[in-house]
């Protein structure tokens, strides 16, 4: 029958406990949601766009579910607050000449950076990879990290010109990947970048 033989069973050998539930890696987490589309959960391509949310998105995917909503798609309730193609803004961002994409060894034989991202800061060069804070003007589209607006106080765009893109410091700046409960704290996060600015 068992524990003959004079062996004697511990308690965490017969109590079964609650089983621990398991953790989220935080950099996995981060890492897909700047590498990868919130909707299609494909990566990130040219054509970019970003919500008033700060998600970001592939063209292609915001067009198709703006086309067929009735579809059933997975993630779709990241994107209940659009409604059209208006909702979200182009990006323009600066690629990062050390990322090489497609082209990078693929056998498995060489050290992979994670935290290596596409697209780089224009004027400080912070990777765009989560680790720190980037915006988007809502004018132009220009993309920028937390840093080089602190830096560089400038009332003009630093990456377009200044007929298509004036009052840099004064026009809306959208945070990428904030953390919000629902869209319904829009509101509450445009006061909250103004009196940050």
């Amino acid at each position: 029958m068992g524990c003959d033989g004079g062996t004697i069973p511990k308690r965490h050998e017969l109590v079964k406990g609650p089983k621990k539930v398991e953790k989220v890696d935080k950099n996995a987490e981060l890492a897909a949601k700047w590498k990868y589309c919130a909707l299609s959960q494909e990566k990130l391509k040219r054509p970019i766009v970003a919500c008033e949310l700060g998600r970001l998105y592939n063209k292609d995917a915001i067009i198709e579910y703006l086309l067929d909503k009735s579809a059933e798609r997975p993630n779709t309730e990241v994107v209940t607050h659009i409604r059209g193609i208006k909702d979200v803004k182009e990006l323009n961002l600066t690629d990062n000449s050390a990322w090489e994409g497609e082209r990078r060894n693929i056998k498995g034989d060489c050290y992979e950076d994670m935290n290596l991202a596409m697209f780089i800061c224009p004027v400080v060069g912070l990777e765009m990879n989560g680790k720190h804070k980037f915006f988007y003007l809502q004018t132009c589209g220009c993309v920028f990290s937390e840093r080089a607006v602190k830096e560089v106080k400038t009332e003009i765009c630093h990456k377009v010109s200044e007929k298509q893109c004036y009052h840099f410091l004064k026009s809306f700046a959208v945070r990428f990947n904030f953390r919000l409960t629902n869209a319904h704290n829009i509101k509450y996060r445009k006061v909250s970048l103004e009196k940050s600015s």
